[in-house]
């Protein structure tokens, strides 16, 4: 996904890589489980690249990544994108999801490129481009929304 859009200096990324994947691995250490499935790829104004690497414990009947791997991912790079712009709020969460499925992906890592279409007090909108690694062509399109606790609440 082209990313043209340059977001004012007040937008810029209040957390790093390394930020944001110490906050996931200390509230969320669950994401891990079976082993380390998904790294943050990039951070730029309200917007984020998360890889989830292969494993065949993805695959589904048909030798496709799953469904639920995919919406994992797309899930995740939405929150990514969120903390990295408006800091460590473990309390932020999905309030919809919205998933196309395009093609068969690869069986290959899949990249995650999210951006955020708004960004709000209370509510974050993104939309998610998902390829498998060194391929063009989406695999699946995500929009999605979470919500946001009023500061504070953490």
């Amino acid at each position: 996904m082209n990313l043209p859009y340059v977001a004012p200096a007040a937008q810029l990324p209040v957390m790093s890589i390394a930020e944001v994947e110490a906050f996931l691995d200390r509230e969320f250490p669950q994401i891990h489980h079976g082993g380390r499935t998904y790294s943050i790829e990039a951070l730029a104004p309200l917007a984020a690249t998360v890889r989830c690497a292969y494993h065949e414990r993805h695959l589904r009947p048909g030798g496709t990544i799953s469904g639920p791997t995919i919406m994992a991912l797309a899930d995740l790079a939405l929150y990514v994108a969120i903390l990295s712009s408006i800091g460590p709020v473990a309390l932020a969460v999905t309030t919809n999801l919205s998933l196309n499925f395009l093609r068969k992906p690869a069986q290959r890592a899949l990249l995650a490129e999210c951006r955020l279409l708004k960004l709000g007090k209370r509510l974050a909108v993104g939309e998610v481009a998902i390829r498998s690694e060194g391929e063009n062509e989406l695999v699946a399109h995500a929009t999605g929304t979470y919500s946001i606790p009023p500061r504070g609440e953490k």
